[in-house]
């Protein structure tokens, strides 16, 4: 990536005097939206990298899997908190503050998941079910995310949507642990949660590609790329947890 960013940069410099100013400066601004892009879904990458390193050790202990799972509606609330709390640190305070907000989060989400994790790990075929719910979670998140970068629809127009139909599925969840504790509903909960993050996947990226400023400074920019890495990671691991919910319920 680094290489074509250079050859582009390259190219620039050589046919900067046969562009016209608004040329020149439209190329410039397309150089940086990239490197800007490339930064968020770096920071992301290496948030689910974490995550997984955290499930992983949760899993391996079964008092790390048993303390988890008697404390799972504290990592709950904490992850729900977080969500909310975060992106007004990331965007007012510093970077360092920023940084510490989204390592967090990406910790008590490995955490959480970790117990769901050493359940698979203890049946015939659950590693491949773990496996294959990752690959379709980074297949599906690449090519929403990929449309939400591309398209010339303004998305904006479905925020108010895709809010209610998050408070509506956290509802449903909810309902459905203390009261129904139904395994179809799970299933249609879970695929609920794929269709909506799909499309909020979509308008995360929109909107962050559209936070995009060539003056942006050092610190700014910055912590807008951590922003961003933190809504897409929300997304992508909440599309992971319900892809692999439902492989597992199809398995049983």
């Amino acid at each position: 990536v680094t290489f074509n960013v250079s050859e582009e940069l390259m190219a620039i410099g050589t046919d900067r005097k046969h562009m016209t100013r608004g040329q020149a400066d439209a190329a410039q601004i397309d150089v940086g939206l990239r490197n800007y892009m490339l930064r968020v879904y770096n920071y992301m990458s290496l948030g689910v990298a974490f995550t997984a390193i955290i499930a992983l050790r949760v899993a391996s202990s079964q008092a790390a899997v048993g303390t988890v799972a008697g404390m799972f509606w504290l990592f709950f609330i904490g992850i729900l908190g977080l969500g909310w709390f975060a992106p007004r640190v990331m965007m007012t305070k510093s970077v360092m503050a920023a940084q510490g907000c989204f390592w967090v989060y990406a910790a008590l989400w490995g955490a959480l998941i970790g117990p769901m994790i050493a359940r698979f790990a203890g049946i015939d075929g659950g590693p491949e079910i773990v496996a294959r719910a990752f690959f379709i979670t980074a297949g599906t998140f690449a090519a929403v995310s990929l449309y939400g970068y591309t398209t010339k629809r303004d998305l904006s127009a479905f925020q108010t949507f895709f809010f209610m139909a998050v408070i509506g599925l956290l509802i449903a969840m909810l309902v459905n642990v203390f009261i129904f504790q139904s395994t179809m509903m799970s299933l249609v909960i879970s695929g609920a949660v794929v269709l909506i993050f799909s499309g909020i996947t979509a308008y995360e990226t929109q909107m962050i590609k559209n936070m995009y400023y060539e003056t942006d400074g050092g610190d700014v920019a910055q912590r807008k790329a951590i922003f961003g890495a933190f809504l897409l990671y929300g997304s992508f691991v909440t599309l992971f947890v319900h892809i692999l919910t439902i492989l597992g319920i199809m398995r049983e």
